[in-house]
């Protein structure tokens, strides 16, 4: 039975199934953290932290909700659980969290966790397990404790606060199909439409996204002639800090599409100098034309192509 269990998570791991990590968090603060986890989980991570970001919840609100979920779920979005649990976060329809379906949102159950933790006076400043534990009223609260190092080093990655830290090999799925459209319906999905349209998000020359498309996608390596057709352009509002603020919302973007790659078959993203390519040495972030993490004086982040110093440029596979 073991070899059995074993030799269906090989191949899950070897044709781009949930089975195997596949993705990969380090620590910014060079002390050696690390985090690995499957292509799964790190759509529902982005996700969750999209959410959070959504609704101007601080980078601690994040970590909560991650470690949360990491107890819960195991980050998985599963329809089963305690009685009547359901979801990410493990939430009961019996108990006014919503319709079952609408809990097996990530999106929505998300969204839920934050209405709970923001009306938990100075939960930011408390120990992670009370924060937690007066949202979800958990039998064993001291359980969210042995996350929060994983919890905290996910959320510095995907609320960009952390730049280039987190990585994925970007094994394709092979059961839908998708294309740029797909991608941007995910980010208006994910981030909120209101908050993308402003910034003047594109798709090469497509007239617009599609919104019954679904997230999943392609498999490819490189940017072709015909990437600017496959490639969703974010232009990074400045905001009213235009420094730190912009780079870190730049980061996020990057890194929520590195996280789906596999799901929307994205196979090259590009942001401040940087690039990671899907299937390129376990899919590294490297400089662009020499640059060390920082943009060309011509204005471009892109080999070849525009979008400007403060875009961050997600292309699909063919």
């Amino acid at each position: 039975m073991l070899l059995g269990v074993a030799g269906y998570l090989v191949v899950q791991y070897d044709t781009g199934g949930t089975g195997g990590p596949g993705c990969r968090v380090v620590s910014a603060k060079g002390d050696g953290a690390t985090y690995e986890f499957t292509p799964e989980q790190a759509v529902n991570a982005a996700t969750i932290t999209a959410a959070g970001t959504a609704r101007e919840m601080p980078e601690r609100a994040v970590a909560i909700a991650l470690a949360t979920a990491l107890q819960e779920s195991a980050l998985r979005n599963i329809d089963y659980g305690d009685r009547d649990s359901l979801g990410l976060f493990q939430q009961r329809p019996s108990q006014g969290w919503g319709t079952p379906e609408e809990i097996m949102d990530p999106a929505y159950s998300a969204g839920k966790f934050y209405e709970g933790l923001a009306e938990v006076p100075g939960y930011t400043r408390l120990p992670l397990t009370v924060a937690a534990q007066r949202v979800q009223l958990s039998g064993f609260p001291q359980a969210y404790a042995k996350h929060e190092p994983d919890a905290t080093l996910l959320a510095a990655a995907l609320t960009g606060a952390a730049e280039a830290t987190l990585t994925c090999d970007g094994r394709p799925s092979t059961t839908r199909a998708a294309g740029a459209d797909a991608v941007r319906d995910a980010l208006a999905r994910d981030f909120g439409r209101d908050v993308l349209e402003p910034a003047g998000a594109e798709i090469g020359d497509a007239a617009g996204p599609s919104p019954s498309a679904p997230r999943d996608g392609g498999s490819g390596s490189g940017a072709a002639p015909d990437s600017e057709e496959r490639t969703v352009t974010l232009p990074v509002s400045a905001g009213a800090d235009p420094g730190r603020k912009a780079r870190a919302q730049g980061w996020q973007l990057a890194h929520w599409a590195v996280a789906n790659a596999s799901e929307l078959h994205i196979e090259r993203v590009v942001y401040a100098g940087r690039e990671w390519t899907a299937g390129d040495g376990g899919g590294r972030w490297t400089p662009i034309d020499g640059e060390d993490g920082e943009d060309g004086e011509d204005g471009k982040n892109s080999a070849g192509t525009g979008g400007g110093a403060d875009a961050v440029r997600i292309t699909t596979a063919r």
